[in-house]
């Protein structure tokens, strides 16, 4: 691998989910092991992404970033998003000497970077880190699933699909949720007049 330039690239996945962190991975790919079938993960089936996930722990420099949803509650969605790429990259086994991350916004790192808007569509680096922190987050909201399943957190991970939302009308909220999303605010709410049992 090329020490005297390491390109680490960053992706982000959980910005619109209403429970559950937020997730977010740096990857330093090594041109002497390419990785084939990398591509933005929201592109990939599940089993393909599942394929190429250790292919990526095993070829690359990874690190990974994770906030959780009080920490979301706290700085906001997007300032969330943001600690978890720094997290991400100060993970990385190397230091990194550049920094790609997919979107508009960067965070500060402590090298340059560069904000690519759909950098998930072109940048192999940062198809790999979607990919990287796809997985994860969605592992994680598999294993919470079988604490909670009345919300349906292995199929939807958490985002405000209309099972999800009846859920939080029936059954009231979980550590999991976020609070200051507004469906979450919404369901808060209508306990207030008719509560709900809430899921401890």
């Amino acid at each position: 691998m090329d020490k005297l330039r390491l390109i680490a690239g960053v992706d982000e996945v959980g910005r619109g989910p209403l429970a559950g962190p937020v997730v977010a991975a740096a990857v330093i790919l090594d041109p002497s092991k390419p990785i084939e079938g990398l591509a933005d993960s929201k592109k990939l089936s599940e089993k393909k992404r599942e394929a190429l996930m250790p292919l990526i722990i095993e070829n690359t420099r990874w690190g990974l970033g994770i906030v959780d949803e009080r920490k979301i509650d706290e700085v906001n969605i997007l300032n969330a998003s943001l600690l978890a790429m720094q997290q991400a990259v100060a993970e990385l086994e190397v230091t990194a000497d550049h920094v790609l991350v997919d979107g508009h916004i960067c965070p500060e790192f402590p090298c340059t970077a560069e904000a690519i808007i759909k950098g998930d569509d072109s940048v192999p680096a940062i198809q790999a880190a979607s990919i990287l922190a796809k997985v994860t987050r969605d592992n994680i909201m598999c294993f919470f699933d079988l604490k909670y399943p009345e919300y349906g957190f292995a199929k939807n991970k958490g985002y405000p699909t209309q099972q999800h939302r009846l859920a939080l009308l029936e059954h009231g909220i979980t550590p999991l949720h976020r609070l200051s999303f507004k469906p979450v605010q919404d369901a808060l709410n209508r306990a207030a007049v008719d509560p709900p049992e809430t899921v401890q």
